[in-house]
């Protein structure tokens, strides 16, 4: 497998930018070439290019061709290949896009390839569920994660404040938070994020209190379930518990765009496997519990779900090269030594039994995490329905931002969000 500078390309737009790992390895003559791509941190490219080059020592006839972008680019490019019928042959989704993906015909079914090209008997059939659309496996889980409260233990402990612990409630939150605006005294600095925005906390909210965010291929919330949303976070901001609209819309879902890495909020709400890029980019100790809860003792609106995913490109005419290549990334000890958790806790028993002596203190508490939630968490819900990312991307975040610079009320934004939502969703 070949890596150079043409090879692998770094930054924010999938441009030419960055580095090339790969630089001064002998070329070979390829018989097979992939094209990857996924979105995230430089750190998550750094360690996906260090498995590429582990892979090339092992399989010299492939050459990959690696992109990595961030943010809202990445759907966009997606959306290009799609229409172009040239989608790269492996890339990246996650549990809220591969039902809506699979559905509109971006990725190819794997069951073909199972098990002897595709190794995932080690995983457990309940595994393969979250990844499973229609009875077909239209991708491979990455890790195992679920939401999290990521919050700056140094900015605690400096304001005398307790730290949020895995029962905290919401009210509780909203305390800590006002609280932590005022004890830390800065700028544009607040205790936490304005959260309203975020589709999966959004979700574990409505689990809370026996909905969720889906039902039946439908929208599983009415009016009044999202002006309680949106009035909780608008009262949050009024008070001064959250980052300013400015601040809170630069969040495209990506680790350096979040109010938290950015240095504005003293806690930030993301994914677990995320914690480690998270402490790449804080000077201070970051450290990580559940979400808040309706109720003490109430449900937790937690669930395993995997963190990330790899599928495979419908228009791809190497299919069985990249289930060979997502096997080799999921399964091989060495690659998982090089990957950590950044992108969940491995799926794989022998997997993680390689990796744990050589984790970090981040990386052993994202593990922790994981294991913390298990009496915790409920059932997996179903697939996400199609038009679910267009929701997300489109009309929830949308409207999230108006309510924040006060362009509408609480009441008018909760109409909005379920007649657009109704729109959008699709069965």
């Amino acid at each position: 497998m070949q890596i150079n500078r043409r090879s692998f390309l770094m930054g924010s737009a999938g441009v030419a930018s960055g580095l090339a790992l790969g630089a001064g390895v002998p070329a070979f003559a390829a018989d097979t070439q992939l094209r990857a791509m996924w979105w995230g941190s430089n750190d998550r490219a750094k360690r996906t290019l260090d498995v590429a080059r582990l892979y090339q020592g092992k399989t010299p006839d492939v050459s990959i061709i690696g992109e990595s972008l961030s943010g809202d680019g990445y759907w966009t490019k997606l959306a290009t290949q799609m229409a172009g019928r040239s989608i790269a042959d492996v890339f990246q989704l996650e549990p809220g896009t591969i039902s809506d993906y699979s559905k509109r015909g971006a990725c190819l079914p794997l069951d073909e390839f199972v098990p002897l090209t595709l190794k995932v008997d080690a995983f457990g059939k309940d595994i393969l569920k979250l990844t499973t659309v229609d009875e077909k496996l239209y991708g491979v889980g990455l890790g195992l994660n679920s939401f999290a409260l990521f919050f700056d233990q140094t900015a605690f402990e400096t304001a005398g404040i307790p730290l949020p612990t895995p029962d905290l409630t919401w009210d509780e939150y909203a305390k800590l938070a006002v609280e932590l605006t005022k004890a830390v005294g800065k700028n544009n600095y607040a205790g936490g994020p304005y959260g309203a925005r975020y589709t999966y906390v959004f979700d574990a909210w409505l689990r809370q209190r026996g909905k969720s965010l889906y039902k039946d291929a439908a929208l599983g919330f009415d009016v009044e379930d999202a002006k309680e949303w949106y009035s909780f976070w608008e009262d949050l901001r009024k008070k001064g518990g959250t980052v300013a609209a400015d601040v809170q819309t630069l969040d495209q879902n990506t680790i350096d765009t979040n109010c938290l890495a950015l240095g504005k909020s003293a806690m930030g709400m993301a994914y677990s496997n995320q914690l480690v890029g998270y402490q790449l980019l804080s000077k201070n100790k970051l450290a990580i519990t559940m979400l808040p809860r309706e109720k003490k003792g109430g449900p937790s609106g937690h669930y395993y779900r995997p963190a990330l995913i790899w599928s495979v490109g419908a228009t791809t005419k190497n299919g069985e090269a990249a289930a060979q290549f997502i096997s080799f990334f999921v399964n091989d000890p060495e690659a998982g030594k090089i990957l950590g958790v950044e992108r969940g806790v491995p799926l794989s028993p022998a997997v993680r039994e390689a990796i744990l002596p050589n984790l970090n203190p981040t990386e052993q508490d994202t593990v922790k995490y994981v294991n913390l939630l298990k009496d915790q968490v409920g059932d997996y819900p179903a697939p996400a329905p199609l038009g679910s990312t267009e929701f997300d991307q489109r009309v929830l975040r949308p409207i999230a931002d108006e309510l924040a610079f006060e362009r509408t009320t609480p009441a008018e934004a909760a109409a909005r969000l379920v007649e657009e939502g109704k729109a959008t969703i699709r069965s």
